[in-house]
């Protein structure tokens, strides 16, 4: 598999779906139809209020990974600066030791979109930078490090031991979101992965350069590095149909008009139309594809069956 960027990727292609349960009774139908379909993981995002219904993502991803251990499970992506990062590095933390080392992607990112919610966790949404960034370097120290005592600009405290660590050395993998260029530094130099969303094939082969060549004057030498992509997708009978569909459903999380990013950035049309997109991401470097069914609810199901049985197939023959 040719390789577009001085970077490790991975040989294979990963697939795993979002999830959003209504209740636990849908649980074991999303593994059952994860294991049957052939996806090797499961993602939820994050948000403490959104224009949706939205649950909290690690909580999610531990009841699934209850019913279906081989399975990987990804956070696609926690919004890492709302919250204390003590508290998230014993969360972090413990969800790791339940789903065993390497089971688990905490996948971060800085939001900003929904400002109510960083009101309501008594967070100034112009500081998400520096607390992401200070909340990194005390989560792989308290992973790490017995005792840790801290005192930055964001969050303060004495000599404490977090036990028990994380069952994966050092801690869990950490993969970035975003495109904007502070999430590149951050995956460059500290990130073992990347998941952007809402981007074309060729930004996202020039996004992995710009990791590379920042990754490179650090002296850092990416050989194993994760490279994901969040991307909304509908098969339907024609591309408008998909078209329509996606944008209102996406148009509805958002609050706003997503008629022309969803015909530049999502996956839709038919089978092979979504195929010829997800062939041009593989192209540009993406291995992990965390696929976001974007259709009414009752719908979901039916289109993973429809991307694992029609799409796939053309992706593998191309």
């Amino acid at each position: 598999m040719e390789n577009p960027v001085d970077i490790g990727l991975a040989e294979k292609l990963s697939l795993g779906n979002t999830v959003n349960l209504t209740d636990g009774g849908q649980a074991p139908e999303i593994v059952r139809q994860a294991r049957t379909l052939g996806y090797q993981s499961i993602w939820a995002g994050d948000h403490i209020a959104a224009h949706v219904p939205i649950n909290d993502p690690l909580i999610q991803l531990a009841y699934l990974a209850a019913l279906a251990p081989e399975l990987r499970y990804g956070t696609s992506v926690y919004l890492l600066p709302l919250r204390p990062a003590a508290v998230v590095a014993k969360l972090v933390a413990t969800i790791d030791r339940l789903l065993g080392a390497g089971r688990f992607i905490f996948g971060v990112g800085v939001g900003g979109e929904f400002v109510a919610e960083y009101k309501a966790c008594g967070v100034d949404v112009h500081e998400r930078g520096g607390r992401m960034d200070e909340a990194l370097a005390v989560l792989r120290r308290l992973w790490n490090e017995s005792p840790v005592e801290h005192h930055g600009k964001y969050f303060d405290f004495p000599a404490l031991d977090l036990k028990p660590k994380p069952l994966s050395p050092g801690g869990p993998p950490i993969w970035f979101g975003g495109r904007a260029q502070a999430a590149l530094v951050r995956a460059a130099r500290l990130g073992q992965g990347w998941i952007p969303y809402v981007i074309t094939p060729q930004r996202y082969t020039q996004g992995l350069e710009r990791i590379a060549q920042l990754a490179a004057d650090a002296g850092r030498r990416l050989e194993h590095f994760g490279t994901g992509l969040f991307v909304f997708f509908n098969v339907g009978q024609s591309f408008e149909q998909s078209l329509e569909v996606a944008a209102g459903m996406i148009g509805g999380y958002y609050a706003m008009d997503f008629r022309a990013a969803a015909r530049r950035y999502c996956a839709l049309g038919r089978p092979s139309d979504v195929a010829a997109t997800i062939a041009e991401f593989k192209a540009a470097g993406v291995r992990e594809f965390v696929l976001a069914a974007t259709a009414p609810a009752q719908d979901h199901a039916q289109q993973l069956e429809r991307f694992a049985r029609e799409v796939i197939p053309l992706v593998k023959a191309g």
